[in-house]
């Protein structure tokens, strides 16, 4: 089975490396300024690094991102600038990237009440001019659509988003509509062209959790899409939907966790894939016990293994995580104010969790985020005390 060991360039105070791994963790000096927020990071298939973030000066929001060269941010570019925005410490936005296209994406308020919001997609062909944003959903309600995953698949894009044309009344658009008073919250799809143009739209589960992250993964049998659902009895355990030979499955639960919470936890899952092999990192708190669990499967998520717990007893969640191999994960989660990363095997090993940074368990804190480039995991976090986004990184080898 293939092993692995982190290589860094601090070490991390209260972790005692075994005999097998050293744990450092490197500082980049991130390209943000104060003021900045909600961090999210993307690799493309060549390795390219992107950050992007949001800044706010005044009453305008400008979404920015930068690329790791060498160790080294680059002069940041601006995506979109706005004051009419919807900026919020969990539903951030977000990018992707095909060699030189890139596509984006932000909320922008539709109407007066709190959760009426659009999700804008611009894209580029070069980095630097960015098109005139176009509304991805077509349903022209003042309600909530957020949470989007964005990834590249085969020439185009896979978009999903939490839609929730179905949670406001007719007539009463302007009204706060939270959790499904009024209706339920859906779970969409889409495939969208290099220019953002749609190509093929679905609803991928009629009734979901109102406000936790979407994740989504290419398998070589096809994508699937891994989220938080809700029953009439208000479980809201993880679920996936899978397409296959072009039809996407119905809803399925990943684990029966049994959690059950008369509101949204606002803590969605993560997902990445290496050929069928799956992995799914998630939070709950069934029995009020909060918990992380990892769970791997290695037919492009038809089934699963038994999970692997991997938190300490105090996690808050805000998690993680990206295949190293076939057989061995690494997952970042928030144990109370600590941002921690650990590896783990399929067969249930597990190494010794590090410490990446301690930012705060308040929500200005948002969700870390980590992303894998050839031998190197990247990761991003803001810092609620300073009010600025920090990035590090973490080198590793394989040993076969």
């Amino acid at each position: 089975m293939t092993r692995f060991f982190i290589v860094l360039a601090i070490m991390v105070i209260g972790c005692a490396p075994s005999a097998e791994t050293t744990y450092k963790v490197i500082p980049i000096p991130a390209p943000t300024t104060t003021g900045s927020a909600v961090p999210f990071l993307f690799t493309d298939a060549n390795d390219q690094v992107y950050l992007s973030w949001v800044e706010k000066q005044d009453t305008i929001n400008s979404f920015k991102y930068a690329r790791l060269q060498d160790s080294v941010w680059t002069t940041p570019q601006l995506i979109a600038t706005g004051t009419d925005w919807f900026v919020n410490w969990a539903d951030y936005p977000m990018m992707a990237a095909q060699g030189q296209d890139m596509i984006a994406h932000f909320l922008k308020k539709s109407g007066s009440g709190t959760f009426a919001y659009d999700v804008n997609i611009t894209t580029s062909a070069d980095g630097t001019g960015w098109s005139a944003p176009r509304v991805l959903h077509g349903d022209q309600k003042q309600a909530e659509h957020g949470f989007v995953t964005l990834l590249p698949y085969e020439e185009n894009y896979l978009v999903t988003w939490l839609d929730g044309r179905n949670t406001v009344m007719e007539g009463m658009e302007n009204m706060d509509h939270h959790e499904g008073h009024h209706g339920v919250m859906t779970l969409r799809g889409a495939i969208l062209d290099r220019q953002g143009q749609k190509i093929s739209e679905w609803e991928l589960d009629s009734k979901t959790c109102d406000c936790c992250q979407t994740t989504a993964a290419v398998t070589d049998k096809g994508p699937v899409v891994v989220y938080r659902d809700r029953s009439d009895e208000e479980i809201r355990d993880i679920a996936i939907v899978r397409q296959v030979n072009g039809q996407w499955t119905e809803p399925e639960v990943i684990f029966s966790d049994q959690w059950k919470i008369a509101g949204c936890p606002v803590n969605g899952p993560r997902a990445d894939a290496i050929d069928n092999t799956l992995v799914v990192a998630w939070f709950t708190a069934a029995d009020n016990q909060p918990a992380v669990n990892v769970i791997f499967s290695e037919d492009a998520g038809e089934t699963f293994e038994a999970p692997i717990r991997i938190d300490a007893g105090k996690t808050i969640g805000r998690v993680d995580v990206v295949l190293v191999d076939r057989n061995s994960a690494m997952v970042s989660w928030m144990e109370g104010a600590d941002i921690k990363v650990i590896d783990v095997q399929r067969d249930g090993k597990k190494g010794i969790s590090i410490s990446i940074a301690t930012s705060s368990d308040e929500r200005s804190s948002g969700f870390p985020q980590m992303t894998k480039a050839g031998n190197q995991l990247i990761f991003a976090w803001t810092d609620a005390r300073e009010k600025v986004i920090k990035t590090a990184s973490v080198s590793f080898k394989v040993n076969q």
